[in-house]
């Protein structure tokens, strides 16, 4: 009998070993993670979202200059720009290769990478409209200036809100995609569209203004202008994107 509770112990204290080595691999993973993403997985995605709509909101001041005449300030607008771009493309290599394929979140890991591959549009828009501008020497008629400029700010606040949006993912994640959290973002989505289906209208009223004076442009100027005015429009859209892809996340 003494043999027997002995073997017993015995093999107690090896499982109770193995489950402390268990318990030690998950410590050791956990402390990995917070290492790479801090102290959420989604941080990462946060601070991308935050260079995005901090390019965009460079344009703004960029065609100030434009308009202006003052090509040297805008040169350094588009040089933030591409900092801005650079740093959101880093980053997001950065995440790619360090988002773990097997994690324990509440939404799978591809849904993650597709939010990233959408918002990363934002700053590489706002870079692609800025250099195009800047390597042209492009004009923005007087006639319809005070437009575009607040068509330009309109698109900015449609960022600004996918930023807030997705900056609500760590509480997401807390939560479990669940109760007031959910609702909560729910309604910044709905924000955003709202916002997005104002840039339209401003997209569409500032296009037929340009139309009427079109005949008074060089026609490769005013491609071009029409161009440029298609491209700010997609940052909007691709804002609106960011908040259908919450949605999708939204809806595991």
């Amino acid at each position: 009998m003494v043999g027997l509770r002995v073997r017993r112990g015995g093999i107690a204290g090896v499982a109770g070993i193995a489950r402390s080595d268990r318990f030690s691999r998950q410590v050791s993973v956990a402390s990995m993670l917070v290492n790479i993403f801090g102290a959420s997985p989604v941080q990462p995605l946060e601070k991308h979202i935050d260079l995005g709509h901090r390019a965009a909101s460079e344009l703004p001041r960029f065609f100030d200059a434009v308009m202006a005449g003052d090509w040297e300030r805008a040169q350094h607008v588009v040089a933030t720009i591409h900092e801005l771009e650079r740093e959101a493309e880093a980053l997001k290599k950065d995440i790619r290769l360090h988002l773990p394929k097997s994690l324990f979140m509440p939404v799978p890991r591809q849904d993650i990478l597709e939010l990233l591959l959408v918002q990363d549009r934002i700053p590489e828009l706002a870079l692609d409209v800025a250099t195009t501008v800047l390597i042209r020497r492009m004009e923005i008629p007087e006639s319809i200036a005070e437009n575009f400029s607040d068509f330009v700010l309109r698109v900015v606040d449609t960022t600004a809100q996918a930023r807030k949006s997705v900056r609500e993912l760590d509480e997401l994640f807390s939560s479990g995609f669940r109760g007031a959290e959910a609702e909560l973002v729910e309604s910044m989505i709905e924000e955003i569209d709202r916002l997005e289906t104002e840039t339209d209208a401003k997209q569409q009223a500032l296009t037929k203004a340009l139309l009427a004076i079109e005949d008074s442009m060089p026609p490769v100027q005013a491609v071009f202008l029409y161009r440029i005015i298609d491209q700010v429009a997609e940052i909007a859209d691709v804002a609106e994107r960011a908040g259908r892809r919450l949605e999708v996340l939204l809806a595991h």
